[in-house]
């Protein structure tokens, strides 16, 4: 429990209403109930102020509200995220290692480290300070996990691959699988070794059930601050910059070059020894099959102009009516050639 004062001198907002209300939790803006506090970020959800039942209500700078408490904030999602942490914070994690896990020789292990029932921790790894590794994970041998990360519940980190600091890694996902390398001779796949490693940089948070694939010869390289949603796929030796955004069903093929910040939206895709620029973003669906440039947002397969593909849609759309008009004038020709 906590009043509109204290919560708006958390998210540094100015109070239109009374300071001393007590916000017991957080709700939608929909479905809140008196005692909570709910935002309002997206547009479409502004009907909501006139019915919603909520105590208080997070808002931008420049929203018109009447009759409700609100915390003006310059970043209404952000503060709401505060919040949201203020009234439902992590889960606490106990350090110590549970009398299953299984550790190698030579491991060296951080202060405050917590490893769950039946890790496994293979010869010659590290686990830096304030580490959480879930039950039935992996780490293998010579990894590092930097400090303050947090492995999910059977998080699987292979051989010789490094973690950096405060990264969070979802339950399911595989780091430092093999990538699939294969040379062809007289109609036989020979497998290529896969020698590199993976390189996590900090700040990093990884979906459930990515894969992410080790180096051929050099590193496959996420950036700092890099978001990965759930089912991502990573490919050998990709260098992914810093602050990228990756939603789900996203695969990035071999050898591509991926610059800072950018955006891929749902089920889009990048071809091996692609380079795409920084702060490209990418719609759902995009197939980027050559390198782009970035500040651009692309959309179709191939990727282009999301302008340029938004107007050959719509003159897809005008397929039928454009038939339709030559069928017409050809019957009006049939019928002026007739007359002669």
């Amino acid at each position: 429990m906590a009043t509109l004062g204290e919560l708006a001198a958390l998210v540094h907002g100015e109070i239109d209403g009374d300071p001393n209300i007590e916000i017991t939790g957080v709700a939608e803006i929909q479905n809140a109930t008196p005692g909570s506090i709910s935002f309002l970020h997206n547009p479409r959800y502004r009907k909501y102020l006139a019915t919603t039942q909520a105590s208080a209500v997070v808002i931008g700078q420049d929203e018109k509200v009447d009759n409700l408490n609100i915390i003006r904030v310059d970043n209404p999602a952000l503060s709401f995220s505060q919040i949201l942490d203020y009234f439902a914070p992590g889960l606490p994690v106990t350090p110590g290692i549970h009398p299953t896990a299984v550790v190698g020789d030579r491991v060296k292990m951080g202060k405050n480290v917590s490893v769950g029932p039946y890790v496994v921790i293979e010869d010659g790894a590290a686990v830096q300070d304030g580490v959480a590794i879930g039950p039935l994970s992996a780490v293998g041998k010579g990894s590092i996990i930097g400090e303050g990360t947090e492995l999910k519940f059977h998080v699987i980190i292979l051989h010789n691959c490094t973690v950096g600091k405060r990264v969070i890694i979802q339950s399911g996902t595989v780091i430092g699988s093999d990538g699939f390398g294969f040379v062809t001779d007289k109609s036989i796949h020979h497998k290529i070794p896969q020698t590199g490693r993976v390189v996590i940089q900090d700040n990093v948070e990884i979906g459930a059930n990515c894969a992410i694939d080790r180096g051929t010869i050099g590193d496959t390289i996420i950036g700092e601050g890099s978001k990965l949603d759930n089912l991502v796929h990573i490919a050998h030796n990709v260098k992914l910059g810093k602050g990228c955004l990756v939603t789900a069903f996203v695969g990035i093929a071999g050898s591509s070059t991926i610059g800072d910040y950018v955006a891929f939206g749902g089920q889009s895709a990048v071809a091996e020894h692609v380079e795409l620029g920084s702060h490209a973003r990418l719609a759902a669906r995009t197939g980027v099959t050559k390198s782009l440039p970035g500040h651009t947002t692309y959309a179709g397969m191939p990727a282009r102009d999301i302008h340029e593909k938004n107007r050959a849609d719509a003159m897809v759309r005008r397929l039928p009516e454009l038939a339709k008009k030559i069928r017409d004038l050809e019957s009006e020709i049939s019928q002026l050639k007739g007359d002669r």
